[in-house]
């Protein structure tokens, strides 16, 4: 296919700072030149493509070339991947099949490598990935850097295998990705002085000025459970060049409808300087972590996209390596099937795996929070019927398992409020991070149902009515993602989200949410596979408080 072609339009020039009517003149993928022409009439801006700053495709439930392909539609052009989900199931295995599959998109998708594969060592997962694993990958010069370092009280105590982590992927010359949700203070200075150049778990605007202060990066997230950016977007009024966008997780359904453009239509709204927020959105991570993509300069890669306007950011067209690859809402590139790979040793679990015994004391409460994955700490009376405590719906207080998929034996089980099923249940094989299956529901029949069939279909998004009846979204690769269509993947999600809250959830993005329920070093209370964890003090806590 030839990449050799004129494009006319109102060109904003990142770099000067100015719009003007022009040409962009594009030769075997690259801009050749772009010359300033007052009699081109052509409709539209032409802007450098956006940049999702740090996300996790297999949240999509996507496998990478179908997550490109709906991606372009909004004028993506590039991604700061973090392959942790899938390394978790199978490692570095995982982490291969992504830049195989990642291969068959012209998306440029820019991996990392996981920095903390299990997350923790109160949690089982399908792999680990040591030392010798992280220099294996530093070795890969497409691997662009160390990924989020979520172990932060690995780094603030200088935990020796978190330390020879950091200090190979300096010596390999890598960026160093970080994560610590509400580290302040004296901490968070030893944890960037340790080399950690980013965050993007912010919640707080004075927490991302501390960190900006200590000459971290702030990636502005929103996302499909996390969603920072009404907080954060303040920042780029003033610290644009220290700033990024970035989805994190993403949802099938919500990257339908948008991607980095919906944010940045969203702060020009808030009436942040137009070159402010394109300067998060297309120049910094590409400068920052040294992508391929290219920033509309003469001899970079033909990376671009034409708007519609400065106030939607509507795309008409999206360009990677001059070639059009969406038009007009309707994506160019072909559908794909993916290739299987996966994990699944469990055996089905019966009701009754998922009783638990009274005991003394007040029961601790997970309290899930709508649009966080930071969760709080509840107590509450326990419903005790013949010596076992029952979820009791009447109060939203449900019964939570994290069932180990590596291995077969007894569920962990709590009980969490703020879900809001009032009958059936749902479960996914999607639990970050070791992506063990989660599952929520009214009482233990329910419960059992969801888990097994999660485990029939070797993965997925199930939901369980009152009556028995289900529904299920298979995952068959590493029960993370489809090996289908995205437009099939995101009905069905969004016809599950749907039958969610029909049985009573009120949350936004219910599966999300009890997806970030078992994720520990995220505070306050989560569950492992191993049990009740708390995040604040990094260590497992009992199921009933004292009186």
């Amino acid at each position: 296919m030839s990449t050799d072609s004129r494009h006319c339009g109102r060109i904003i020039d990142l770099h000067a700072r100015r719009i003007f009517p022009g040409v962009i003149v594009v030769r075997g993928g690259r801009i050749q030149e772009i010359l300033e022409d007052c009699s081109v009439t052509e409709p539209g801006y032409l802007c450098p493509g956006f940049i999702d700053a740090h996300v996790h495709i297999e949240s999509s439930m996507l496998a990478p070339a179908e997550f490109g392909r709906i991606a372009v539609i909004h004028g993506t052009t590039g991604t700061v991947s973090d392959p942790h989900e899938i390394a978790n199931v199978l490692g570095i295995d995982g982490v291969r099949y992504m830049q195989r599959e990642a291969a068959r998109t012209p998306l440029k998708i820019h991996f990392g490598i996981p920095s903390c594969v299990p997350a923790t060592e109160f949690e089982t997962a399908g792999a680990v990935l040591g030392p010798a694993d992280i220099e294996e990958l530093c070795g890969d010069a497409s691997l662009i850097g160390l990924s989020e370092m979520m172990n932060f009280p690995g780094v603030v105590h200088c935990d020796p295998v978190v330390m020879e982590k950091l200090a190979i992927a300096k010596r390999y010359g890598k960026r160093i990705d970080g994560h610590a949700p509400g580290l302040r203070g004296a901490d968070l200075k030893t944890y960037v002085e340790a080399g950690i150049e980013t965050d993007h778990e912010c919640c707080q605007i004075d927490e991302a000025l501390e960190k900006l202060s200590l000459g971290q990066k702030i990636l502005i997230r929103e996302g499909s459970a996390a969603k920072n950016f009404e907080e954060l977007w303040p920042l780029l009024n003033d610290h644009a060049e220290s700033c990024m966008f970035c989805s994190d997780d993403k949802h099938p359904d919500d990257l339908m409808a948008g991607h980095i453009n919906q944010l940045c239509a969203r702060a020009v709204a808030h009436r942040v300087p137009l070159f402010a927020v394109l300067r998060a959105a297309c120049v910094n991570p590409v400068q920052h972590y040294g992508l391929r993509c290219g920033l509309m300069r003469a001899g970079d890669p033909a990376d671009f996209v034409r708007l519609h306007d400065l106030i939607s950011f509507r795309v008409m067209e999206t360009f990677i390596d001059g070639v059009c690859v969406a038009r007009e809402g309707q994506s160019l590139l072909p559908r794909t099937v993916a290739a299987s790979a996966n994990r699944f040793l469990v055996k089905e679990k019966s009701a009754k795996d998922f009783q638990v015994t009274a005991a003394p004391g007040l029961l601790r409460l997970i309290e899930a929070l709508d649009g966080q994955i930071m969760t709080g700490e509840g107590f509450a009376e326990a419903l005790v019927e013949e010596e076992n405590v029952m979820a009791d719906p009447s109060r939203d207080i449900l019964k939570i398992t994290v069932v180990n998929r590596y291995a077969d034996v007894p569920p962990a089980v709590a009980f969490v409020r703020g879900i809001g099923l009032k009958q059936g249940a749902i479960a996914s094989s999607v639990a970050h991070d070791g992506h063990n299956i989660v599952a929520v529901g009214v009482d233990d029949e329910a419960v059992a149902q969801a888990v097994n069939l999660v485990i029939r279909n070797k993965g997925g998004i199930v939901v369980v009515g009152r009556d028995g009846s289900h529904s299920v979204l298979p995952l068959p690769v590493a029960g993370l993602m489809s090996d289908g269509y995205a437009e099939d993947i995101a009905e069905a999600y969004a016809r599950l989200t749907r039958e969610a809250k029909a049985l009573g959830s009120t949350l936004q993005a219910p599966f999300m949410t009890i997806s970030f329920l078992a994720l520990l070093v995220i505070p306050a209370l989560k569950l492992s596979d191993r049990g009740l964890f708390d995040g604040r003090r990094f260590a497992f806590t009992p199921l009933f408080q004292p009186v």
